[in-house]
Parts: C-alpha cells; structure tokens; sequence
C-alpha cells in the first residue's frame, strides 16, 4: 500500500510531542501498556457476552521484550486483545477522529511536565513512542479476523498499512528506538516504569529477557506488576501512596488526587466504588460532550467507560470504578440507564461522596476551599438537578462576602447574622470587584450586617430560585424590598425628606418614561446618589441576559426601578433645579450611571459619553 499522509492534527501533535514533552518521555510505556490493557477488557467482555468470541482461547496477559545487541535497538510490547482491522489501524493511527486532539492541541501550555500530563487524559497516547521512536511497527489482527495489516511509520513523512502474518488475534507493537530512547532496552528501567505507573492494570505484564549464568544465556520470563483488582483490597491494606498510584494508572494524570473515597458495600447490594478528585478539573468540565471519568466492572470485568449515567452530572469531574456483583454481564447500555441495581448504587455513591466531601469541609476547610474553587460552579448545578440531596449540597456551598475575603459557609454566616436578623442577603453580578463596590450594598456595610457575593452566572439562576436554608430565606439585595427586615424606623425627618423629594421624583419620572418601572426614594443608599433593583417580582437584568443566552429571545424585558438618595448633594442640586435641558442630563448620567455600576448595559453609550463630556466642559 501506498504511504499515506497524516491529518494536520496529527501532525502537529506528533511535532508538539517529540519536540516539546520529552522531559517526560517514560509515560510512552504507560500509554502503550494501557491500549494493551484496553485491548484485552474489549475482547474479555465479548467472550463473555457475544456466543461468537466463546471459541477463542482467552489467555489476557501482556508481553514485553527488547533487543539491545542488533544496530537498531528494539523494545516490543504485544497483547492477544480484541486487536484490529485495517480501517481500526487508519482510523487511531493516522487520524484521531475525535474532538480530544484539537482541544490537546489548544490546551498545551509550553510547560513539558504539565503538559505530558494531558496526553493520557486526551486519548493520543498511543503518539507518545515518538518520542524516543525513530520508527514504529504496528502488527495486528483482529479477533476472528483472517487477516493481519502491518502499520509502519516514522512519525513524520506519515504511515503505510500492508496485509501481513500473524497467528494469534492481538497487537504487537515494535519501537525501533532513537538514541535517547535507548535506556528502555535494560530489564531494569522497564521494570522501574511499569512498577511506577502500570502495576495495577488487571492482567498480568510479563518481561521477557535473558540472564547469563554459568557462562549460559538463559530465557526468562518475569511478571512485574501485581495485576490485581486494586479497588477488591481491603481498606486497612492500603496506604495513601497506593491510592495516589493506581490512580495515575487509572486516569493518565501525573499528580496525585485531590482526595479519594473508597467503598466496599455488602449486603442487598454487593459491590465496590473507588472515586477520585482530581487536583486539576478535566479539560472538559464545561463541555456538553464531556467524557465521564468513572468505568463500570461487573465482578472485575470491564463494561464501559463511556455511559454519562454512572455519574450525577454535576459530578462529571470524578474519577474512578463502580464494580457490582449483581449486574448481568450482557448488560446493555439502554438497559443500564434504566437499571434498578445502578440507579441504587449511583444514588448511594453520590451520597458517599458528599459526605466525605463535608467530612473534609469540617476537617480541613483551606483542602476543601481548593476543591471549591476548581468545582463549586457544577456542584452548584446539583442545587437545581438533585432535589434529593438539595440539603447536603448547600451545606457544602462557600461564598466570598462584602466583609470577607475568606470563603464562609451558609452555617457559619448563619452562626453570625445579626441578632434581629432572619434573612441570608446575598447579591449577584458579574465580577467579585464590582459587587464590593455596588451602592446596593451600603445600608448593610452601614449597619455591619453580612451579604454573600456570588458572581458567577449559575449563581443567579440557582439561587434565584432558592428558597431557604434551613428556617432562613434567601433575598437577594438586587431587588426591591429585600431589606425591610434590617430598615430603621422612620422618623419625622424621614417622613418630610421624602415628601420634600416627591416633587424631584415626578420629573425624574418624566425624565426617563418608559425606561423605568418606577422612581422611589431610597432607604438603602448613603454614599451614592442614585441605584437601580429589580421589582420583588420580577427577574434581575442579569437573568434576563442569561435567559437570551440559552434561546428565550422572546422573553419581554422587565424594567428597574430607580432609586435616588433624597440625603445626597447631586439629589439635593436637582431638587432645586428647573427642567430643562441640563436637567434631563443629568437624570439621564445619574440612571446610565446606575446601570453601569450594576454592570447592566446602556441603551446609548455615545449619548452618555456626549453628556459626561458636557459636563467636564463646565467644570474645566
């Protein structure tokens, strides 16, 4: 067959990788030892399942030789897994039909270590023996398949694919190795890396090698790794370090895991989970199409990785295995969708792992804090998707406040409200600066009273529609009347200030006409002249914008309402002036103004820098 040239995307990755992540080119032995792994979970599962596959001679293992004497040295890797055809070998190997390699691509910082870290979790591993690698053999057949195709490549000028011989059903993988990849032709540097990062793969590694002894070469053939079911031990036999260890294996990553949980139930249901968290969030964590992280075992052996449903999705950036006892092993995935047995398990995982996640908050919060930062935004989107476990998840929400810096539970601003409160005030927008700055917050800064600031968009639609937290309700400060619980008394001087700035309020409301809902004197301003809220029943500017953003185009606008400091010089010089054109100017800065500082767009931003340069001219 003629050579074929690579797709762009491989190409350059191929480039990218050779070039830049050779600082850490041993991970090329774990990525070729996992396809192998990979391989052999396929072909165990159709045996199991697929009256076809029963004939073949099931033997999982995975071998591993080298030669070290030839001109060209070798190291060869072979499994007798599923194995492939010649569209399988043109498909992985020289196109990377998947959406993984662009966003790899998109992903690589110019740091070699954290970025030989994405190979494995972006599916392009298989790429990585490039990097000590002049050449590459691939010889393969596919189970129950007649023929065998030979893949050769360089890595450069692309790939050929000829019809070739070969016995058994499996992958045989030959890496005529550079100069620098020469180390890999020594029994012990092998056997240093698949202990590091291979040793729990479940099917037996074995290095095939020579040893001399009394003057005679002699054959051996060692298992190095324990191919064990790892998440099958007991707890008390296991330390951090392995946990840390098999979760490498497990998902590709070079850094230990933010936390684990591990749990082995007995009983009605009988079964294993073992999550991860990882330390860096998955590069797909906002992503509709994300990959789930969590693979499910039936009695050890492998069903799917790739089925959305093992997980909650508010939990998609946990890592791990599901091993239940009681599944069919010729379960479908439709089936699984709908499986009472799953649905329990799933049900029971998410609780655990919440519990642990508040055992951590309790135990150490600055830990916990560093997880809420990496997914506090798709743990906030369980408050509208898990009703059930509603309760547990505001227990683990943590919000910054115009008092603090510092992160603070909804119990612990419950623990310090005001001893007349009875409401959680909190605020939403779009940057955490300019919450700290907004006029809505004066009155309560005044009186010392606490407001969360939440500035992430999921923030308003969650707790927009959030009703308590225990016996405390929620009001959001965005809109009007949220804080008559904290209003003073009015007093007599209050009574005649407002009625003193009732006249200024029907020209302000002329003024502005249909820009507005109302104009109102405010109880809640000191420093400021003016703000803008939402009616108590309508929806806040910022929902309104994110409601456009997912479809509701035809949404009607709701309009604010205007409030003006009748107590602030700029209201009190309005107060004194005739309508005119200067006048209608400066009602219409002050509102641009508000809407500004609320981060609300303006209808005419040239008009408004018109009448600010107005009235620089007259100050000037």
């Amino acid at each position: 067959m003629a050579k074929q040239k690579f797709k762009t995307e491989v190409s350059q990755l191929l480039q990218l990788i050779i070039h830049s992540l050779y600082s850490n080119k041993e991970i090329f032995l774990r990525e070729l030892i996992s396809n192998s792994s990979d391989a052999l979970d396929k072909l165990r599962y159709l045996s199991l399942t697929k009256k076809k596959y029963k004939e073949i001679n099931l033997d999982p293992k995975i071998s591993i030789s080298f030669d070290s004497n030839d001109k060209q040295k070798t190291l060869t890797i072979s499994d007798n897994g599923i194995g492939m055809d010649k569209d399988d070998l043109v498909a992985s190997l020289g196109t990377i039909a998947r959406s993984g390699t662009k966003n790899f691509l998109e992903k690589l910082s110019g740091d070699s270590k954290k970025d030989s870290n994405l190979i494995g979790q972006f599916g392009v591993g298989f790429y990585s023996c490039f990097m000590v690698a002049d050449k590459v053999e691939v010889l393969t057949k596919k189970a129950l398949d007649k023929k065998a195709y030979l893949w050769k490549s360089d890595g450069q000028t692309g790939f050929s694919i000829t019809e070739s011989e070969k016995e058994e059903n499996g992958t045989t993988i030959t890496v005529f190795l550079n100069d620098e990849g020469q180390e890999y032709t020594n029994r012990w540097s092998i056997d240093s890396v698949i202990k590091k990062y291979s040793d729990h793969i479940a099917f037996p590694i074995e290095l095939h090698y020579t040893e001399e002894k009394d003057k005679k070469i002699e054959n051996k053939v060692e298992q190095v790794n324990s191919a064990s079911a790892f998440w099958k031990k007991t707890k008390s036999s296991l330390k951090d370090k392995d946990y840390n260890e098999f979760y490498k294996t497990l998902s590709g990553d070079t850094e230990d895991p933010l936390m684990h949980v591990h749990t082995q139930a007995e009983g009605n249901l009988v079964y294993s989970t073992l999550f991860y968290i990882p330390q860096k969030a998955p590069f797909d964590l906002f992503r509709a199409d994300y990959k789930s992280g969590v693979k499910l075992y039936i009695n050890r052996v492998f069903i799917t990785d790739d089925d959305k449903e093992l997980m909650p999705t508010y939990l998609r950036f946990v890592r791990g295995i599901i091993d239940s006892e009681d599944l069919p092993l010729n379960v479908s995935r439709e089936i699984l969708q709908k499986n009472q047995i799953l649905e329990k398990i799933k049900k029971n995982s998410t609780k655990k792992i919440l519990t642990e996640l508040q055992t951590l908050l309790d135990s150490d919060k600055k830990k916990y804090i560093e997880f809420f930062e990496l997914y506090g935004i798709p743990l906030k989107e369980g408050l509208y998707q898990d009703f059930e476990n509603k309760d547990a998840l505001l227990d683990l929400m943590c919000f910054k406040t115009n008092k603090s810096d510092d992160f603070i539970t909804l119990k612990e601003y419950v623990d310090t409200m005001q001893k007349d409160q009875k409401s959680i005030f909190f605020l939403t927008g779009a940057k955490l600066s300019e919450l700290k700055n907004s006029p809505l917050l004066e009155v309560c800064n005044k009186k010392d009273i606490q407001v969360l600031l939440m500035d992430h968009e999921i923030d308003e639609m969650v707790f927009g529609a959030m009703q308590k937290y225990k016996d405390h309700d929620f009001k959001s400060i965005n809109h009007a009347n949220a804080l008559e619980e904290i209003k003073d008394s009015e007093s007599k001087d209050d009574k005649k200030t407002k009625t003193n700035v009732e006249p200024l309020i029907k020209k302000v409301k002329k003024v502005l006409g249909e820009k507005v809902k109302d104009v109102v004197s405010s109880d809640r301003l000191s420093d400021s002249p003016a703000c803008v809220v939402a009616d108590s029943n309508d929806p806040t500017a910022q929902m309104q914008d994110l409601m456009r953003q997912m479809g509701q185009a035809g949404m009607p606008d709701s309009k604010p309402i205007f409030e003006i400091n009748p107590d602030h010089k700029i209201i009190k010089k309005l107060s004194k002036m005739n309508k005119n054109k200067q006048f209608d100017d400066s009602v219409m800065l002050l509102f641009d103004q508000a809407l500004l500082v609320s981060n609300i767009k303006i209808d005419n931003p040239g008009e408004f820098i018109s009448r600010i340069n107005k009235v620089l001219e007259k100050a000037l």
